[in-house]
């Protein structure tokens, strides 16, 4: 009788969750129940599996809409019709096209016969419908049959019941049910039509009946009309999707047979050992032993397309990372996909695949944002469109958003909504939209909003993907499943992650630049020379690593400085300590107290002792928390799996987590241990709650920061440029510009002679791109250059305007920003000059286009005064900073203050220094009060660090970018000085003619 029940994936429609409408149906006694959300099959397997569990058979479907219009329910008589309806509904959404009124005969070719196309009632006669084809009857509709002859088309009618939101809950004042549920789907439906609730119109909403009712009451609506409950059930039992969860569903061969992926596999790593250790036993034993696990397990295929992807980026010079619990993997290391070496580490390969592991294992690669895509595109024609997809993900309503949407449905001023947003928990006045929105809004947390893209996950199945799932086509340009990484994982479809960042669009450009400028290339690979090079080591443990990958942060920078970190080793534990499970749980300092004191505590445990002697008995990565919930605590290697990725946040929910931990608990007590201990070790564990690293991962991000390092110690100039043109980083540009101007670097304006689209460097000389003037158009700046460089450089300003079509305010542009100096004039000059010679274009006729290059313009001008700041304030305005010394433009005597070098000389002494503003961090006390963190620069271009507690954060509170006056206690912590703000007041800037 259910045919057409949907959950929350009917994006702000239906308000079950999956789980809740299979409980919800069981309560009533279903043994079939179909799944029909709106134009996705998003949580599908999630349905079968929650079915499956309540001895529930369930039917896979989809309901058809374009827009609020009704066109008709799917369902799927086996897995092959459902893979009908997945392809049908891809085929429509990724064209962006409405659905048709009735599949015609190539949509039904699609859809196969093994679906039934169910109509609304009154839509299509019964006489024109094929065999499958069905028309769906409401119990509201029942007084419509009449006089339809019902008993002449039997098989064509059946019970339709739409079920949407859960049944009504509590009685009103008169008696009357309420929905609550009911209620949250009109405020839905208001958000996502973005109107007001008094503003609904019928035809945006579900009817109100469109709730669970009994079997019974269904059988009595029907009761005129025997025939149509029959054939609901008849068509129902017709339907059988039966699918294996467990089975691998990735693709199963890289050749041709699990045979040959087994002798390539080895062949290929067998090569790569030579290049990566020689004639090394130790090394060849753990290789074979890998090769061994990986074909018992069946993933010599997903090694070989790893493989086979970096293969390609090598090919095209794309440079990569390999990262996460794959650079646990030898095999890996030698097939080049990572740069770890896991000995050198002690890595144990049993955390990335071992029999145990509850989870399949992933690669993370990482490829430059700019080439990423490029390597995508080969995935999908190598291995086929029909078998490849990005991974979805769906966005889910929190709280403030969920205010501030429910805020504006209702109609509530601005004001209003922000003080919700600001202290949800207020006591409010009498005001029943108040106290709904707070209501609602818990009730919205966590319900999927709209279909998203996952960061880097990639499928590839070995069944066409719309086996599983429909795609669609958002604006990326790719095919991307409906499913998210967790179903990914419920029926065993392994993704591969190919992940961008612009650290490594930093690394590659400034080996292009070296190239250029310097006529040098470098062998960036060569990571085991740059661990051993004094210079790369001296950078580190003065933490100058302003644009390096993961290791250019205030807080990653003190650290550095902590631990005085000059080696590979503390830099791979760096990278872990840093995160926030570490460093919140208060492990963080006692991991650098014991690095420089490692007789100056005690172990836990001496079981502690042995598992965490390199960490000083602190939990630094995730296999230390394997290594505990196992050795220590007696979990076997499957449930310490199952704990390290429910801490990691990888799973849905908590309950997994809570039956570990009682199991952990219950273990810890038979082994003997006091509940004290346990307790503490477990807060430890606990604290790592999705912030937690494997050393591999650490690894990883250490040779790419070791890469960045080298790079910026030896060829500092063009490695900024490099940081600058990829616009990443921690810092914003300005911050960039900065440090290229500690490198000796002559940083000039904009040249259209000289300069670039990006900002390009010749020699010691660096132009800023013209891609960082505000409101310059990009089309006019690539028109001007191509110009140049087909007819040659720009002679004068003239020249110019006759060249390029340029509007007189793209021009205003150009010259304020300096982009004309190689003309030899004065800015105000040229303005004067720019005016004229638009007048002379002006008198020209139409299309009479000069056959000659006139000469420039020449002519006395009066004497057009320039102010010193005049450069520094249309830099400001028109580049967002100063080119030139940003502190000239300090209304106030530099003087009078300290610098931040002097910070020592002053120990617990208050103090005044004036710095400029970096970077703010948000935090709060152990009590929950808000405070912060600063960075600044200071008058001689020093690194500050500021602590604002939250007195000092109430009463003198950042306000924007700029410079600030700082009075406070000079503090150290392991020969790192900040400075603790008691007050703080943001000074003035010079006027410009001042």
């Amino acid at each position: 009788m259910y045919l057409n029940c949907k959950t929350y994936f009917s994006y702000r429609y239906g308000t079950f969750s999956t789980e809740d409408l299979v409980a919800a149906a069981a309560e009533l006694g279903a043994t079939t129940l179909a799944l029909t959300n709106i134009n996705t099959t998003a949580d599908a397997w999630d349905f079968y599996d929650f079915c499956q569990q309540r001895r529930i058979r369930p039917i896979l479907g989809a309901e058809v809409r374009n827009g609020d219009a009704f066109c008709y329910i799917l369902l799927a008589r086996n897995l092959s019709g459902f893979a009908g309806i997945n392809r049908f509904l891809s085929m429509y959404l990724q064209a962006g096209a409405p659905f048709p009124e009735r599949p015609q005969a190539e949509d039904k070719a699609v859809l196969t016969e093994n679906v039934w196309i169910v109509y609304a009632l009154g839509k299509q006669a019964p006489d024109t419908l094929d065999d499958r084809e069905l028309i769906g009857v409401r119990p509201s509709e029942v007084n419509l049959l009449y006089g339809k002859n019902v008993e002449r088309h039997p098989d064509k009618y059946v019970v339709r019941h739409p079920v949407t939101f859960q049944a009504p809950n509590d009685q009103g004042k008169n008696g009357q049910q309420l929905n609550e549920s009911y209620r949250l789907h009109r405020l839905l439906r208001a958000v996502d039509k973005n109107t007001l609730l008094s503003k609904q119109q019928p035809d945006d909403l579900a009817a109100p009946d469109e709730y669970f009712q009994s079997f019974t009451r269904l059988m009595t609506v029907f009761e005129a009309y025997p025939t149509l409950p029959a054939r609901t059930l008849q068509v129902a039992d017709g339907c059988r999707v039966e699918m294996d969860l467990a089975r691998d569903k990735s693709k199963k061969c890289f050749t041709t047979s699990p045979a040959d992926d087994r002798g390539l596999l080895e062949k290929l790593a067998l090569d790569g050992f030579q290049y990566r250790y020689g004639n090394r036993q130790d090394a060849l034993t753990r290789l074979r032993k890998e090769l061994g696990i990986i074909d018992q397990m069946g993933f010599n295929a997903y090694f070989l397309i790893t493989w086979d992807i970096i293969r390609y980026a090598q090919s095209r010079g794309f440079f990569y990372v390999g990262r996460g619990s794959g650079a646990n993997s030898i095999v890996a290391y030698c097939l080049k996909i990572t740069d770890v070496d896991p000995i050198e580490l002690d890595l144990y390969f049993e955390r990335f695949l071992n029999p145990h592991r509850s989870s399949p294992p992933d690669f993370d690669i990482d490829f430059s944002w700019k080439d990423r895509d490029e390597v995508i595109d080969y995935v999908f024609r190598r291995y086929g469109r029909d078998h490849v997809a990005l991974l979805g993900m769906f966005s889910t309503f929190q709280r403030s958003a969920s205010i501030r949407e429910l805020g504006k449905v209702c109609g509530l001023p601005k004001a209003e909504i922000d003080a919700l947003v600001d202290n949800p928990n207020a006591p409010l006045s009498d005001d029943r939209y108040q106290r709904g929105i707070q209501r609602y809004s818990e009730r919205m947390v966590n319900i999927p909003n709209h279909l998203s893209i996952h960061p880097g996950g990639l499928l590839i199945s070995e069944e066409p993907i719309y086996t599983y799932t429909a795609v669609e086509l958002p604006p990326k340009g790719f095919s991307t499943s409906q499913i998210d990484m967790f179903l990914a994982e419920k029926i065993n479809l392994f993704k591969l992650d190919l992940l961008s960042q612009r650290g490594l669009g930093h690394i590659k450009d400034c080996m292009a630049l070296v190239r250029e400028n310097k006529g040098i290339s470098i062998d960036i690979h060569d990571v085991e020379a740059f661990k051993k090079d004094p210079l790369v080591a001296s950078r580190i443990r003065q933490a100058d690593s302003v644009g390096c990958f993961y290791i250019e942060s205030p807080g990653m920078r003190q650290l550095l400085q902590k631990l005085r970190c000059s080696d590979y080793l503390t830099l791979v534990a760096a990278s872990s300590i840093i995160r926030p499970g570490v460093a919140q749980s208060g492990m963080m300092r006692q991991y650098i107290h014991r690095y420089h004191h490692p007789d100056d505590f005690e172990y836990l445990h001496p079981k502690m002792e042995e598992l965490l002697r390199e960490t000083f008995g602190v939990m630094v990565y995730q296999e230390d928390v394997i290594k505990v919930a196992h050795y220590f605590a007696g979990l076997d290697l499957g449930e310490a799996d199952v704990l390290r990725r429910a801490m990691s946040g990888k799973y849905r929910g908590n309950n997994r987590f809570r039956l570990i931990r009682e199991q952990f608990f219950f273990n810890c007590r038979n082994l003997g241990y006091t509940e004290e201990l346990t307790a503490e070790v477990w807060r430890q564990i606990e604290s790592f709650g999705g912030y937690s690293f494997s050393k591999a991962h650490s690894a990883s991000f250490a040779v790419e920061s070791y890469q960045s390092l080298f790079l910026k110690t030896y060829y500092p100039m063009e490695f900024m440029v490099a940081v600058i043109n990829n616009f990443g980083g921690f810092y914003r540009t300005e911050v960039y510009f900065h440090e290229l101007k500690r490198t000796g670097a002559r940083v000039l304006p904009p040249c259209l002679n000289e300069g670039s689209y990006y900002t390009a460097i010749k020699g010691d000389r660096v132009f800023t791109g013209l891609i960082h003037v505000q409101g310059l158009e990009e089309a006019l700046v690539r028109q001007i250059l191509e110009e140049r460089d087909r007819q040659g450089s720009y002679r004068h300003l003239g020249d110019l305007i006759d060249r390029v079509a340029i509007t007189p305010e793209q021009l205003n542009l150009l010259v304020r920003v300096g982009a004309l100096q190689f003309t030899g004039k004065k800015k105000k000059e040229l303005l004067w000059e720019a005016t004229f010679l638009y007048k002379r274009k002006q008198r020209q006729p139409v299309g009479g286009a000069a056959l000659f290059r006139e000469p420039p313009v020449r002519w006395q001008l009066p004497d057009l005064a320039e102010h010193p700041l005049d450069n520094a304030y249309d830099e400001l305005e028109l580049l967002g900073f100063p080119l030139s010394d940003v502190w000239q433009m300090v209304d106030a005597p530099l003087g009078d203050f300290l610098g931040a070098r002097n910070l020592p000389d002053h120990p617990n002494s208050t103090v005044t220094l004036i710095g400029y503003l970096v970077t703010t961090k948000q935090a709060r006390t152990l009590k929950g009060a808000p405070m912060q963190f600063g960075t600044f620069l200071d008058k001689d271009g020093d690194w500050l660090d500021t602590v604002h507690f939250p007195a000092s954060a109430d009463r003198f509170p950042f306000q924007g970018k700029g410079f600030y006056v700082l009075t406070g206690r000079v503090t150290e912590e392991f020969g790192v000085y900040s400075l603790d703000v008691n007050y703080m007041k943001k000074q003035g800037l010079r006027p410009r003619g001042g």
